[in-house]
């Protein structure tokens, strides 16, 4: 499906389009700048493509990192700012980050502090990076064990989602991309997450069939579209997560960042854990009166339909203590106590530590 979509905003302008934007056209929507394009092994081939034009091919330097969540750290950043300092970028320079979360999450953080803040573009390659980590300014990279545990905020000007490089995903990457779509469905309307029960048929041959069917279902760009509108909107409301509703887009993701964090960051992917943070939240929902039981049924039932784990304790937590150690020290913190969110009749709610009884979480987790 020939699908073009611009979503226009005061935090971002997104593009969603057929096939990944050349040099050309970046530097026509961004402004002519000198560049540096940021990319990993996974993503290199697209960076190359992006550069073939005769005039800029030979002009356009290239950062290249190792991929995986395991290399998400300051040694990588490092690499983009030598990177970027040799090839004598000044404050007016272009960071362009091509890849999934990883390294837009990265990319956008060494731009934020190169030379106190550099010009940024980012090209989303994967399913979890459009409907969620392109989005929105959150940067950053893990440190001491820890998932982003240093980053800042610096929205993208611009951000291009081609949709071509979803044929080339692997099946776990097409897995962890959909948990972060099945949250903003539960966070939209009923509407919405019908039409991703709907994609189950075609996820199911992905993962059976380890590759991608063609064709592939036109509202999956619908889908993502109404992902990009969804967090836009909450986004631009409160782009520096200071008040409650922009912190409802952690559903799932308090347990799931303690869950990656306990079984080793880059074991599990960013998805899989999400999704198995979501049916955890619902378990908290319910035992605390906001979650009714056929609204924690219904999400339970279509995360374990398309195949994610969603029984505690987890097969990856080896110590239920490492795993309430990675909780407690969970950066989204108000006022020194964790914050939950839970699935509620509507979306979501926040939910404070200090309401819930202790022990709770523990039992939860242990599946108790």
């Amino acid at each position: 499906m020939d699908y073009n979509f611009t979503f226009e905003a005061t935090v971002s302008r997104v593009r969603i389009q057929p096939e990944v934007p050349r040099i050309d056209d970046i530097l026509k929507d961004a402004g002519d700048a000198p560049c540096l394009l940021v990319c990993d092994r996974n993503t290199e081939r697209i960076a190359c493509n992006i550069a073939r034009q005769e005039r800029y091919s030979r002009l356009t330097p290239r950062c290249t990192l190792l991929a995986g969540e395991e290399h998400k750290t300051w040694q990588s950043v490092e690499q983009i700012l030598r990177a970027a300092k040799e090839a004598g970028l000044g404050r007016d320079g272009l960071f362009i980050g091509i890849g999934g979360g990883a390294v837009t999450d990265m990319t956008a953080f060494a731009a934020s502090v190169y030379m106190r803040g550099a010009r940024l573009c980012l090209i989303s390659t994967t399913l979890l990076g459009m409907v969620d980590a392109a989005l929105g300014g959150k940067t950053g990279f893990d440190l001491f064990g820890m998932k982003n545990l240093a980053g800042t905020f610096f929205p993208s000007p611009l951000v291009y989602m081609p949709l071509d490089t979803l044929q080339t995903l692997p099946p776990g990457e097409w897995k962890s991309g959909m948990a972060e779509l099945i949250k903003t469905a539960i966070l939209d309307n009923q509407e919405t997450l019908e039409k991703v029960k709907a994609l189950e048929p075609f996820m199911r041959d992905i993962f059976a069939l380890r590759r991608i069917p063609t064709p592939t279902p036109p509202f999956l760009a619908e889908l993502i579209e109404r992902a990009v509108l969804v967090k836009g909107r909450i986004v631009e409301a409160d782009p520096k997560e200071t008040g409650a509703g922009r912190a409802l887009l952690n559903l799932g993701h308090t347990f799931g960042h303690a869950l990656e964090s306990a079984a080793g960051l880059g074991t599990l992917s960013h998805g899989e854990a999400v999704a198995w943070g979501m049916v955890q939240a619902c378990k908290l929902g319910l035992a605390l009166g906001i979650t009714s039981k056929c609204r924690a049924r219904e999400i339970t039932d279509i995360l374990s339909r398309y195949g994610y784990e969603t029984a505690a304790p987890h097969p990856a937590i080896g110590d239920t203590e490492i795993f309430m150690r990675a909780l407690s020290g969970d950066k989204k913190k108000k006022a020194g106590k964790l914050t939950f969110v839970v699935p509620s009749g509507n979306g979501a709610e926040l939910v404070s530590a200090s309401s819930i009884e202790p022990g709770l979480l523990e039992r939860i987790i242990k599946g108790e």
